[in-house]
């Protein structure tokens, strides 16, 4: 079975065309988000469109803040006709003031067309088909600029997955120097364990042999960090496996995130010697790093 492909939650869109005099673009933005957001910006009279459009767009994205615009432009200048209430409005007005100024002429027509508001677009009578075709036409548009979102979310993917691995080889690499590291260990813990049973029998002497070999190995177990090591391979294997099943991972792999950096951190609060904790240091900025990527993941 072919893994699906790693989708990027950024990416743009854009498809335009025409249908009986109208020209129509979509324009689709995505960006990053904790779960799919869309928003649609829709001329009026065709907001009926919405409901399926949404669907649409929810079969094939998971994760993202998305927007979708769509303009319209008509290729025919509208007709303009009178507002009656507004015409009637100013016609009143321009009447009472004229009464008011002795020898002022009678309002003239084209003045009072020309003020804004009293002339406005004409509601055109569409012929239905017209206007199914047109919206039909705007929605294949929208799929057509859906289409090329997915296909930018991915290919921004493309180019996420080969950052991804590459900072997965640098975390792995570090994590082998940090177990060379700590195989030089077992000498630093030794001599800070005999520094720290003479200071506790200095300070309580006679102090039962049973209790001094609990504080040894207390000091030991604090010291020991087999278990990040290795739970930091386990780390590094989920990864990969995440990065091979490809799709719809980025809320998982921002948790598994989460684990590395808590090994880490653990890691270089265990350690004993300045050589692991400088590696420790390197593996959190790795870390770090890998995060930051991993937020753009769908």
């Amino acid at each position: 079975m072919t893994a699906s492909p790693i989708a990027s939650m950024t990416g743009f869109a854009r498809a335009e065309g025409g249908a009986d005099g109208v020209a129509w673009a979509w324009e689709l933005r995505s960006v990053n988000g904790r779960g799919l957001e869309l928003r649609f910006r829709l001329p009026p009279g065709l907001d009926a469109l919405e409901p399926a459009l949404r669907e649409a767009a929810g079969k094939v994205l998971k994760r993202g803040n998305v927007s979708a615009n769509l303009t319209v432009k008509r290729d025919d200048q509208p007709r303009l006709a009178p507002d009656p209430a507004a015409l009637e409005e100013v016609l009143r007005l321009a009447t009472e003031l004229a009464a008011r100024i002795p020898g002022a002429p009678a309002p003239r027509a084209e003045a009072l067309l020309a003020l804004p508001g009293v002339l406005r677009p004409a509601a055109a009578a569409e012929d239905e088909t017209i206007a199914s075709a047109r919206e039909s036409a705007c929605r294949e548009g929208f799929a057509a600029a859906l289409a090329a979102l997915v296909a930018a979310r991915h290919g921004e993917g493309a180019r996420l997955a080969l950052t991804l691995r590459r900072l997965l080889g640098e975390i792995a690499t570090l994590r082998a120097a940090a177990g060379a590291e700590a195989a030089d260990q077992p000498a630093a813990q030794r001599a800070r364990m005999l520094e720290s049973v003479q200071a506790l029998l200095g300070q309580v002497p006679g102090l039962p042999e049973e209790r001094i070999a609990q504080e040894v190995a207390l000091l030991s177990s604090r010291s020991d960090v087999r278990e990040e090591l290795d739970r930091l391979d386990a780390h590094l294997h989920a990864a990969d496996a995440l990065l091979a099943e490809g799709a719809a991972i980025g809320r998982r792999f921002d948790f598994l995130v989460q684990e590395f950096n808590r090994e880490a951190n653990t890691l270089c609060s265990k350690s004993a010697s300045v050589g692991l904790t400088a590696t420790g240091l390197k593996l959190k900025a790795a870390i770090e790093q890998l995060r930051e990527q991993v937020q753009n993941i769908e």
